[in-house]
């Protein structure tokens, strides 16, 4: 029995790790970003010089503690199978009610490789 026990226990600690938490996003106000959905009341732009100075420590997190930290992106785009972005709008899209833009607006994408790891950050106009 013990001897199961131990085979079971650091199966379980992998487990426990691998699901992944809330990250440090420094003085980024979670609760407005949240509640912020496609940038569209203009509460994720305040934080962008914050995002550029911690976009670095995202790399190698799982999708699942960024969405636990970021809320669910606004846009998943799969580019293939080895590879997706995460979108977040920090400018309001086109998906805000009564804006229409003549630009892209500016938003942070994640990069996830093909283990839904980050492998890059970026604030960004333009899109993969």
């Amino acid at each position: 029995m013990l001897k199961n026990i131990k085979l079971v226990l650091p199966f379980i600690a992998f487990l426990i790790a691998s699901c992944g938490g809330k990250l440090d996003a420094g003085n980024i106000n979670l609760d407005n970003w949240k509640s912020d959905r496609y940038g569209c009341k203009g509460l994720r732009i305040q934080d962008v010089e914050e995002l550029q100075k911690i976009k670095q420590t995202f790399l190698g997190e799982n999708n699942q503690s960024i969405i636990k930290t970021f809320g669910r992106p606004d846009r998943v785009e799969l580019v293939d199978k080895s590879q997706s972005f995460f979108f977040y709008f920090l400018e309001p899209s086109g998906d805000c009610e009564g804006v229409e833009t003549e630009k892209e607006p500016l938003r942070v994408l994640f990069r996830m490789n093909a283990i839904s790891k980050v492998s890059e950050v970026t604030i960004t106009n333009l899109n993969p």
